[in-house]
């Protein structure tokens, strides 16, 4: 049974992997990214369905490769973080200008800024075990001009 202290530490320790994944992210840095997950750790982009599912550390890293192929500026504002038992749940918002097609979408240099919730569950070594990444995919395509 863990005391309220180690909780505490634990919550502490998780936030600070999200928000360490997220600078990694804005440093365009997935290397750093995925490695704060563990090395079987799964990946689930929502909107996608089950095409969106796959490892976090393949993956999740040719997504994120490719976004920010296709959005070299793309960066992140975490709006908030909660916790509840090993998970914790980011609110962030995320924006980029597209310069590649991305998702059979073509590019028109048009910006994007869009709301997700990304919930990430940890294992007992504070490692990712997976995420879940969610967001309006059809404001999204609407913002690129699709």
């Amino acid at each position: 049974m863990q005391t309220a202290q180690q909780e505490s530490v634990s919550e502490m320790s998780r936030k600070g992997a999200c928000i360490a994944f997220f600078t990694a992210y804005d440093d365009l840095d997935t290397a750093r990214m995925i490695g704060l997950a563990a090395p079987d750790a799964t990946v689930h982009f929502l909107p996608l369905g089950d095409a969106g599912k796959g490892s976090f550390w393949e993956f999740g890293k040719a997504v994120w490769d490719s976004l920010i192929d296709c959005f070299p500026d793309i960066s992140n504002s975490v709006d908030s973080l909660t916790t509840e038992d090993d998970t914790v749940t980011a609110n962030v918002t995320i924006g980029g200008t597209q310069t590649n097609e991305f998702l059979g979408i073509p590019n028109k240099g048009l910006r994007f800024n869009s709301d997700h919730v990304f919930v990430f569950k940890f294992n007992d070594a504070d490692q990712i075990q997976s995420l879940t990444i969610n967001w309006d995919a059809a404001s999204f395509a609407r913002q690129l001009g699709s």
